[in-house]
C-alpha cells in the first residue's frame, strides 16, 4: 500500500491519502482517544505518542498532532499504523454514526438553500484541505457552522468563514448576514 501524504492549511495537521475508500458516507472526526471508540482506525493511531486529533473524510485521514513534535518524528509510526489497519481487515469505524444531515420537512427554504449551497460549493474544498464544514444552524441572519478536520482551529480558519462563505452565502441568499462558527 502507498500512502500518499499532503499538507493542510493547519500545520498541525497532516492529511494521508491511502488510496482506497476510508468512509463510504459522511465523515468522522475523532478530537480525542476517548471518542474513537467505534473506531478502530482511529483508536490505533491515538496510540502514536503525539497523535491530538483524527478526521475520517472520504478518502483521506487528516492526523493532527501535539503542536511540540515535528512530523518528521511522527509520520512514520503513522504511516505505519494505517498500513498495519487496512491489512488486519478491521472496519475503519464500528456502526458509523451519519453525519450527512437529512432534509426535514420542517426545513425552510433558506436553511434547504445554505446546506446545497454547503454541499456543493464549500465541503468539497474543504475536504481538499483535509476537512469538514458541518451547518450548525441560522437564526435571524445568522449561519453557525462547525469546522472539522485539518478546519478545526486552523489559522486561516476565521478567514475562510468570513471572507469566503460568508460573502458567497450572502451573494446567493440575502437573507444571510453572517456567518460565524460553532461554539466548541
Amino acid at each position: 500500500m502507498f500512502i500518499q501524504t499532503q499538507d493542510t492549511p493547519n500545520p498541525a495537521t497532516l492529511k494521508f491519502i491511502p488510496g482506497v475508500p476510508v468512509m463510504t458516507s459522511g465523515t468522522a472526526d475523532y478530537p480525542a482517544a476517548e471518542s474513537a471508540a467505534n473506531a478502530p482506525l482511529a483508536r490505533r493511531l491515538f496510540q502514536v505518542d503525539g497523535v491530538k486529533g483524527v478526521f475520517l473524510g472520504s478518502d483521506f485521514v487528516a492526523v493532527t498532532k501535539d503542536e511540540a513534535l515535528d512530523w518528521f518524528a511522527l509520520k512514520p509510526s503513522i504511516l505505519a499504523g494505517i498500513m498495519e489497519h487496512y491489512a488486519s481487515g478491521l472496519p475503519v469505524v464500528e456502526n458509523a454514526p451519519s453525519t450527512d444531515e437529512a432534509d426535514s420537512d420542517d426545513e425552510s427554504d433558506i436553511v434547504r438553500q445554505i446546506k446545497q449551497l454547503l454541499d456543493t460549493r464549500v465541503r468539497p474544498a474543504v475536504a481538499m484541505d483535509g476537512g469538514d464544514i458541518v451547518f450548525e444552524g441560522f437564526d435571524d441572519g445568522v449561519v453557525t457552522l462547525q469546522m472539522r478536520g485539518a478546519c478545526q482551529g486552523c489559522p486561516s480558519s476565521t478567514a475562510t468563514l468570513k471572507m469566503g462563505i460568508e460573502n458567497m452565502l450572502r451573494h446567493y441568499i440575502p437573507d444571510v448576514r453572517e456567518v460565524r462558527a460553532a461554539e466548541l
